[in-house]
């Protein structure tokens, strides 16, 4: 298929998700820009579910770098525990924070490099923080992402990297940082993983993988 043939099929795909969710909204309870950053690189093989759970009541507080800064990491870590590889993500934002207040005023910076040289950020998180707070024309390859993008046919890569240049080569910037949770929410809760729900799919007419799945083959 061709690069403006895909692109085509990109407009039509975005076209249904907007018409079913017209304002996606990230699924990770916040209140400030600092707040998001933390629990992004808390839900590295975490679910938003489990995150939410632990942080809701420390944001709707107040939680912030001089709160977190003060609370230390054994504090913060027994804030944390029941999520996922919780004491080096409490180092990891213990880390950050103090990074945050001695070189960037405690302010989440806009730039790549300096979000990608804090402790626990890397593109994935990076992408989310310049998408959701900055609006930028981002998108964030996590798994949902990046399997969605694969049977729909829209990339052919092994790695998320590679994976989020194909996208934004045929994701007009027009559609992004929506794109992403669209992509997300219907990983999420229709194309899931082991057995998508096909037959609620709104773009099964334009998905290049549902006769795998309805023969059982993938």
């Amino acid at each position: 298929m061709t690069v403006k043939a895909t692109k085509a099929r990109v407009e039509a795909i975005l076209t249904r998700l907007r018409a079913l969710n017209p304002e996606p909204r990230c699924e990770l309870y916040y209140e400030t820009p600092y707040q998001l950053l933390i629990s992004v690189v808390m839900s590295a093989q975490a679910t938003d579910k489990s995150v939410n759970a632990a942080m809701v009541e420390l944001y709707k507080a107040g939680l912030n770098v001089d709160s977190v800064l003060a609370m230390g990491e054994a504090g913060f870590l027994d804030k944390i525990r029941r999520i996922g590889l919780a004491p080096t993500k409490a180092r990891n934002v213990l880390k950050l924070s103090a990074i945050l207040k001695q070189k960037f005023n405690s302010e989440i910076p806009r730039s790549r490099e300096d979000l990608e040289s804090l402790p626990g950020v890397g593109r994935k998180t990076a992408n989310v923080i310049l998408g959701e707070i900055y609006r930028e024309p981002t998108i964030a390859v996590d798994t949902h992402v990046f399997r969605v993008g694969a049977r729909l046919g829209l990339h052919r890569e092994g790695t998320p990297e590679k994976a989020e240049q194909k996208l934004l080569a045929v994701i007009d910037p027009t559609w992004l940082p929506m794109a992403h949770h669209w992509f997300i929410l219907h990983g999420r809760y229709t194309c899931l993983a082991r057995a998508p729900k096909c037959d609620l799919c709104c773009l099964v007419d334009l998905c290049s993988s549902k006769e795998n799945f309805v023969s059982g083959t993938k």
